[in-house]
């Protein structure tokens, strides 16, 4: 038990990907945040850490996770991203933007949370959209030439590592704002709880909100937590290459 209470959340996501289901139930953020241990993380959400690591233990026995992104390449990672949670946002992010519209118009004079509930939304819409253009048409092709400089036994990369060092961070700064945006429409929501008079399309919005939620934190997680770990990687590996 200490030993997973110990453990970073990113690392524990990293090793069995279906662990985060057990961290979105408790509402633990792995992306973002990732790097903090599994107890400070309880300690901060108030959230019992016995809890937490008995019901981890019971995803890991059910045995090995399905795929294990640490092991794609690069190339693989960044395909895998764009074509399954670029595409998630998307693909989802129109109708839940149209549902928000019109469950605010239609119930916002007795539910007022909800007219913030879809500013908010709007805003994270239209920043991850522009986000994920800049990664696809900047960041991505640059990691992707880091790795086939490595390929091809390049031993010749320049000192100054900001083309690829800056945009990361500037991912990784907006990629937090994300999720704190999502975070206060989940406070709004009471965790994503349609009141009692909801109607259907309330219902679907928030079940959709939920859902949206947990895909972004699969998403960062795999680029905080991996893609751009493995990015600096290679800077490190080539950089030294190029001094010997």
């Amino acid at each position: 038990m200490n030993n997973l209470a110990n453990e970073s959340l990113a690392k524990i996501v990293k090793s069995n990907f279906r662990t985060a289901s057990v961290f979105e139930k408790y509402h633990l953020d792995f992306c973002c945040k990732g790097k903090r241990s599994l107890q400070q993380a309880c300690d901060e959400n108030h959230v019992s850490v016995n809890e937490v690591v008995s019901t981890l233990e019971e995803v890991i026995a059910g045995g090995n996770p399905i795929v294990d992104f640490d092991k794609y390449t690069v190339s693989a990672l960044i395909d895998y991203i764009v074509n399954t949670h670029h595409a998630y946002v998307l693909n989802e992010s129109p109708q839940l933007y149209t549902w928000l519209q019109k469950v605010a118009a239609k119930h916002g004079e007795r539910h007022p949370e909800m007219l913030k509930v879809f500013s908010l939304f709007h805003e994270v819409k239209e920043e991850l959209m522009h986000h994920m253009q800049k990664e696809e048409l900047v960041l991505f092709p640059r990691i992707k030439e880091l790795e086939t400089l490595e390929k091809e036994g390049a031993h010749a990369i320049g000192r100054n590592h900001t083309y690829i060092t800056a945009p990361v961070s500037m991912m990784e700064q907006e990629h937090e704002h994300a999720g704190e945006l999502l975070e206060q429409i989940r406070i709004l929501t009471s965790n994503y709880t349609p009141p009692a008079d909801a109607c259907t399309t309330y219902r679907l919005s928030f079940a959709s909100l939920q859902a949206f939620e947990a895909d972004l934190h699969q998403h960062v997680h795999l680029e905080n937590n991996l893609l751009f770990s493995k990015a600096i990687a290679l800077i490190e590996k080539l950089t030294q290459s190029s001094a010997n």
